[in-house]
């Protein structure tokens, strides 16, 4: 069998900010003996990172000798910018241009944050790069594990989902890596993110409070900590021109607001709520591990 983390083409890797496309990256330098020729590591930051996901990131770099590219979005062209682990936006400021660019939030049925935040700010600087223009196509690498089938479904149900010169690849699928295993893997190393590991799952990773996050998670991660909730409130506060003032990331539960007044009162919603059981949906914008 091929080793699927063996690079034979241009390859866009994509690291979250997680353990599991951190780890799928060390595979990867582990397979080809460091980072091959015409392979590029990014990373969008969205500005609702967590901290310790910024310093993962930085880390990742600085130990495993790796450079990365830290690309973040901008309303205005060329629609991205490149930024390193100093200049990171750590207030939003990305994610709270694109909303008012364009004047209405995402939420579940129109996730445009991903796409726009992550994806085509990538994508755009390919492009700068000449990926497109060569006409040549590229594969995009994603951690998605084994053990997460409707991902992996998704994925190759459109495997070239926002262009035709992409093709996104696999490889802890294909190699049959799991939670265990990238858990087991970052327990042995000098490093790791600095963020809680609930049976798997880093609830605390990616987008902070994302609105795809299951409701007591989201909860519990405002009465951890009650500062996150401040953006999330004033996201949905603003006063856009497509909606009345009121409107919000998710109607099937509380605002933030809502929840970040709770939390003040030290009211969980749910106490003693499996966390494991809340009903998280799939986004392809990070890893959970």
């Amino acid at each position: 069998m091929i080793d699927p983390f063996i690079i034979t083409d241009r390859t866009a890797i994509s690291l979250s900010g997680g353990r599991t496309s951190a780890y799928m990256l060390h595979r990867v330098l582990e397979a080809n003996g460091g980072l091959p020729d015409d392979v590029i590591v990014m990373f969008a930051n969205t500005g609702k990172e967590d901290e310790a996901t910024l310093r993962f990131v930085r880390d990742i770099g600085q130990h495993w000798h790796v450079p990365i590219t830290w690309v973040e979005y901008r309303a205005d062209a060329p629609g991205y910018a490149l930024v390193d682990f100093d200049m990171a936006s750590r207030n939003g400021e990305p994610f709270e241009a694109l909303i008012g660019k364009r004047q209405y939030l995402p939420n579940p049925v129109t996730r445009f944050c991903t796409v726009e935040l992550k994806i085509r700010a990538m994508h755009k600087h390919l492009t700068a790069l000449g990926w497109k223009a060569d006409g040549e196509g590229w594969d995009q690498m994603v951690g998605i594990r084994a053990d997460e089938p409707r991902r992996v479904a998704k994925i190759r149900a459109r495997p070239s989902p926002e262009t035709v010169h992409e093709t996104m690849v696999m490889p802890l699928n294909s190699a049959g890596v799991t939670k265990a295993d990238v858990g087991a893997f970052w327990r042995a190393q000098p490093f790791d993110l600095e963020l809680p590991n609930h049976n798997g799952v880093t609830y605390e990773g990616n987008c902070d409070l994302c609105f795809l996050k299951g409701r007591n998670i989201v909860q519990t991660l405002i009465v951890k900590k009650p500062g996150r909730a401040i953006w999330w409130a004033a996201q949905e506060g603003r006063s856009l021109n497509s909606k009345e003032s009121g409107a919000r990331f998710r109607n099937d539960r509380p605002s933030y607001q809502t929840m970040l007044e709770r939390a003040d009162r030290q009211q969980e919603l749910f106490p003693g709520a499996d966390l494991d059981a809340d009903e998280t949906i799939d986004c392809l914008c990070g890893d959970d591990a």
